[in-house]
């Protein structure tokens, strides 16, 4: 296990303590940054999913416009956490994935709380879980919800390449199997062994926002775990039309982050391959935002490159 793996390993040493109040074998982690409706609509598609039992965990990343207290009032049933300052999408899940672990969960799904579950999904991914030990993770098939026969995410794998996760958008087949291995799974939704993230960690805390799903990912594989995609498990996803284009701090913590994966994970002779890609395609791109006279666009494409 290299070093970047133990620092974020030693974060869950204790093992599965059990304290108050009990909870079910799976925890289920919706994340609010002032996204009360969403969040409403994302804990009401949990209720009716009843395929396994599990405990929903409301965490509250230091939303500014107070909907974590007024969903705290809603819906008092459910366990809450806040933070008390915006930790990103992987440190306001850590906290929840710490407090899942130190109660003895088995099984928890870290899910977007954009996203509304369909009946079925969370028994789905559990049972493809305790059918396949080696598995780490297992996520849904993810479509959009403006426009459910439309994929957003079937299956992925890691392109050493790019350094990143390319989603698969066919729809699954009739006849497609109960697991599909893949090298890389969505953190919109993902149903995390907890044995898993006790081997190998959780989220990378100093990603903030995105690819920490593919990080997290290839981790596991280096450390012997496999990766599956359940086709028969569903979501919807409230996702922009494609064709919109990253917001500057989606190009900078992409493109800042994939980099890091290249440092910490990947050979040299990989890395060569990734750098032959990358230089050429952000010099493109970034002709491209200057001759639109992006400039936010074109510093956020300038900083990820250069930002470590």
């Amino acid at each position: 296990m290299g070093p970047h793996r133990r620092r974020h390993a030693a974060r869950f040493s204790r093992g599965a303590a059990v304290t108050q109040p009990a909870v079910a074998r799976v925890v289920v982690i919706v994340l609010n940054w002032n996204g009360e409706q969403d969040t409403v609509e994302c804990l009401a598609s949990l209720a009716r999913d009843a395929s396994v039992p599990h405990t929903t965990l409301l965490v509250d990343n230091a939303s500014a416009d107070d909907s974590g207290t007024r969903l705290h009032a809603r819906f008092p049933e459910l366990p809450y956490l806040q933070t008390t300052r915006n930790l990103g999408y992987a440190g306001g899940n850590n906290a929840g994935i710490a407090w899942a672990l130190e109660r003895g969960a088995e099984y928890i799904l870290v899910l977007n709380n954009d996203t509304v579950v369909l009946p079925g999904c969370l028994g789905a991914l559990v049972a493809a879980l305790e059918g396949s030990p080696q598995l780490a993770a297992t996520a849904p098939t993810i479509a959009h919800h403006a426009q459910p026969d439309l994929m957003w995410w079937a299956g992925g794998q890691f392109s050493v390449t790019k350094g990143l996760g390319v989603s698969h958008l066919a729809p699954p087949a009739s006849d497609a199997p109960t697991v599909v291995p893949c090298t890389f799974l969505s953190g919109c939704a993902l149903m995390m062994r907890a044995d898993a993230i006790r081997a190998v960690g959780a989220f990378p805390a100093d990603y903030f926002a995105y690819m920490e799903d593919v990080e997290w990912g290839v981790r596991a594989m280096r450390a012997g775990w496999s990766l599956g995609w359940v086709p028969a498990a569903r979501l919807l996803h409230k996702v922009p039309a494609r064709g919109t284009p990253d917001s500057p701090f989606q190009i900078t913590m992409r493109d800042r982050n994939r980099r890091r994966i290249v440092r910490t994970h990947l050979t040299w002779s990989q890395a060569l391959r990734f750098h032959a890609w990358f230089w050429p395609t952000r010099l493109v791109t970034g002709l491209r935002y200057l001759l639109a006279g992006d400039a936010a666009r074109l510093r956020a494409l300038w900083v990820g490159a250069i930002s470590r």
